[in-house]
């Protein structure tokens, strides 16, 4: 039996970002790297997330952190779960 393994499959495609709304403003947590990032507007904090994320990946060599350079990024909306009474 082979086991073919290639680096490509090993480097990640997808950094996964979740949303949520703080307090006053949407927050935006990369679940992949260490950045963070917020908006008034999920429109606001979508574009900031990915321009963080692309100011942090600027001079990283993104063979070291296993990601792919045409790498998506997928966000993820955290609701508040209510409970109807």
């Amino acid at each position: 039996m082979f086991v073919f393994c290639t680096i490509e499959l090993a480097m990640r495609r997808i950094i996964q970002v979740k949303v949520y709304k703080g307090e006053k403003y949407y927050v935006a947590e990369c679940l992949d790297l260490p950045v963070v990032s917020q908006g008034k507007t999920l429109d606001e904090v979508v574009a900031n997330i990915k321009e963080a994320i692309e100011l942090h990946l600027e001079d990283e060599d993104l063979e070291e952190l296993e990601i792919l350079p045409d790498y998506s990024i997928l966000i993820n909306l955290e609701l508040p779960a209510y409970a109807k009474a």
